[in-house]
């Protein structure tokens, strides 16, 4: 037994409530069982509990040992002062109020179901990656929809946070944020941290002096990223080069000391090729977080952001190695990736910090038009027979595997839930 389990059993009422009574004897009968804090304080507040013929509204704090009240030093602590029960597994000893008077307590231990710490044990020393595999889908069709919605809801809303902390820095400027985050997706997972400082050195202001040379937005964004500092013999690779040098000079840029990761990378997503192909894109709009915002459907995102990079890029992985022709578009397949870790998380942030839900909904659609994800994570739902539909289920479930079963946090899960109250 721990603390988490006893909030979870004592929140849904999983024990048997019929003639409750105190460890001194008097009936308890649970009106509310309180609302859980997740902050410092009491565990449940706003609980209503009849003892005996009087009823009492205030805080309930759970404890696995009474004797933990004292062990956590809540006598001395004003906020448990108005604890109207004391609700534990193992009644161990008796604990004093502040007014020096026994606290009314509440044991469980002979009153929970064996089934639920059986179910609770077994999830709990799985040693699979998703802790209910062995029981999976569990929920029905609707009751996954309703969850994965959560889950979807949660992640973008965490996604949002982080970006909201960018318009500090931008002073507001949504095109500005919008377009570190896009720097983050085209660094990809590997190189999104060094990509997000080449967005913040080189503003959008910067980058629109120059958007109609193709030339000088690569030398801005390859110079940035360090890539311009070796010594080359190609005439393309000496001309970035020297642009790279006057306009540093002009604007007193300091390119970074590291390089962006290529190792164990596809040569498509080598980060040369991917600030090649964010110059182009940077080259052939403008504004373009105020047009995304004016799209309608999805189409209209792929459209916009099918470019393909420089022509000396269809010859060229890297500034110095010759490669056989082809064309570097940046691909449906990246542009659905933009849209999921960018563009959708972008509208989400900004709905949230104007407290407009038509942005949050557009972001939801826009996933919800996409195809499903392909990868590890979604690969393994779909084995256990957990359905993805689209790029919305796909981000849910990516959600649902990485901030609760890798933590096995099956007791804020609507599929552990389900599983323990079977």
């Amino acid at each position: 037994m721990n603390e988490r389990l006893l909030q979870f059993i004592w929140q849904f009422r999983y024990f048997n409530q019929t003639s409750l009574c105190a460890v001194d004897g008097r009936t308890v009968q649970i009106i509310h069982p309180g609302i859980l804090n997740r902050n410092s304080g009491p565990d449940f507040s706003e609980a209503r509990i009849k003892i005996d013929n009087t009823t009492w509204i205030g805080n309930i704090e759970l404890h696995v040992y009474a004797s933990d009240w004292q062990q956590h030093k809540h006598s001395l602590d004003k906020n448990y002062d108005n604890v109207i029960l004391h609700v534990v597994w193992i009644n161990d000893k008796t604990i004093l109020g502040s007014n020096l008077q026994p606290i009314t307590t509440l044991e469980l231990q002979s009153l929970v179901p064996k089934i639920i710490l059986q179910r609770f044990e077994k999830l709990m020393s799985s040693a699979d990656s998703i802790p209910c595999d062995f029981a999976l889908p569990v929920l029905d069709e609707i009751a996954w929809l309703a969850w994965k919605e959560r889950l979807i809801a949660e992640r973008l809303t965490e996604k949002s946070t982080y970006i909201i902390r960018w318009l500090e820095l931008t002073n507001n400027n949504w095109e500005e944020v919008f377009w570190i985050s896009l720097c983050r997706s085209f660094g990809m997972k590997v190189n999104a941290d060094f990509f997000e400082e080449i967005a913040k050195n080189i503003s959008v202001n910067l980058l629109a002096k120059h958007k109609n040379q193709i030339h000088q937005l690569e030398a801005l964004l390859l110079g940035q990223a360090g890539l311009l500092n070796e010594k080359f013999e190609d005439d393309y690779a000496i001309m970035l080069q020297k642009e790279y040098q006057f306009l540093s000079k002009k604007y007193s840029l300091k390119a970074n000391h590291t390089q962006p990761a290529f190792l164990r990378m596809r040569p498509s997503n080598f980060p040369t090729l991917r600030l090649a192909q964010l110059a182009m894109l940077v080259f052939q709009s403008n504004h373009l977080f105020s047009k995304i915002k004016s799209a309608h459907k999805v189409n209209e995102l792929f459209q916009w952001f099918d470019v393909t990079a420089n022509d000396f890029w269809n010859y060229h992985y890297t500034l110095k190695d010759e490669a056989a022709y082809r064309s570097k578009t940046i691909g449906a397949s990246f542009i659905q990736l933009v849209i999921i870790n960018t563009i959708a998380p972008v509208l989400f942030a900004y709905g949230m910090n104007r407290n407009e839900d038509a942005w949050k909904d557009k972001a939801i659609d826009f996933l919800t038009a996409l195809q499903p994800e392909q990868n590890r994570i979604t690969k393994q739902w779909k084995v256990l027979g957990v359905s993805n539909k689209n790029a919305l289920e796909s981000q849910a479930l990516i959600h649902l595997k990485n901030n609760y079963c890798n933590s096995k946090n099956c007791l804020s899960c609507a599929v552990g839930v389900k599983l323990l109250r079977q």
